[in-house]
């Protein structure tokens, strides 16, 4: 999924509880799938950054010599102004884009 392209508030932004809480009926249950979305949402940007950033890894014992890479720079600045996962999760969650199911629903 291209994180880079989702519209999502990188400032605080008060949502209602009203819309976070519909699809499930309970605020709790809304919340934790939401949490377990955002957690997915940073393992994958951790991974595009670190994959990223190791184009630029030089393997060297010397410690005299360590430059400073201004593409690194700009790679990780960027990836410092994209939203939050957990505001991408809630974006994602408000336009119903997380599929979920609740297992103690499916055993009985």
């Amino acid at each position: 999924m291209d994180f880079k392209k989702i519209d999502a508030p990188v400032n605080t932004v008060t949502i209602d509880r009203n819309k976070v809480d519909a699809p499930t009926g309970n605020i709790y249950e809304a919340i934790s799938v939401i949490a377990k979305r955002a957690t997915q949402i940073n393992g994958e940007i951790k991974k595009e950054l670190l994959e990223k950033l190791d184009e630029f890894a030089t393997y060297n014992d010397s410690l005299d010599e360590i430059f400073e890479n201004k593409e690194q720079i700009e790679v990780s600045k960027f990836y410092e102004r994209l939203p939050k996962p957990q505001a991408l999760a809630i974006q994602e969650w408000l336009e119903d884009k997380i599929y979920f199911r609740n297992t103690k629903d499916t055993e009985e």
